[in-house]
């Protein structure tokens, strides 16, 4: 008798794993609904409409999480508002769903140098370097930006405190 309870239960939960596991889609196999926004997404993008093109893309991403060219096209987009750690954590999560992804190390990296982080853009480029072995444009391309270095941050001047503008109120004494 417990083992008959045992073994049903243990039934029930190979058959529950399997269905779950059956019904999941390759990750090949993107959502043409979520490639569809990020098509219509390159479009805004270039027509300059980066708000337009960063709620396609957080849509696309919606429809199907694993779309990993959704997540360089939101960092590219953080990169041109000029927000390299927001473009880190996007570049990040494309890595998650390919860590060999050329473009994402590449856009990484040069997103670290913007923040100043050039030891870790270094070690971006070194993994490009071992992905592909012959000279490629991403290495070439990263090795100059660390090369060039971060750009220079704006310093703020100070003002120059007005004079007195009331000479008779001066602190002389009588």
């Amino acid at each position: 008798m417990r083992f008959t309870t045992i073994s049903v239960a243990a039934a029930l939960l190979v058959l529950t794993v399997s269905t779950s596991l059956h019904a999941q889609r390759p990750d090949s196999q993107l959502d043409p609904r979520s490639v569809e926004l990020v098509r219509q997404a390159r479009g805004a993008q270039a027509a300059g409409n980066l708000g337009g093109a960063n709620d396609l893309l957080e849509s696309a991403l919606t429809v199907d999480p694993r779309n990993r060219e959704a997540f360089v096209l939101l960092a590219d987009i953080a990169r041109a508002q000029s927000l390299p750690g927001k473009a880190i954590r996007f570049y990040g999560e494309a890595l998650k769903l390919d860590p060999n992804d050329l473009t994402a190390l590449r856009g990484q990296g040069e997103a670290m140098v913007a923040k100043g982080a050039t030891t870790r853009a270094k070690d971006n480029l070194a993994k490009i370097r071992t992905i592909c072995k012959a000279g490629c444009a991403d290495a070439t391309t990263l090795a100059a930006s660390i090369a060039k270095g971060p750009p220079p941050t704006p310093v703020a001047t100070p003002t120059p405190v007005a004079a007195n503008s009331n000479p008779g109120t001066d602190n002389a004494k009588p």
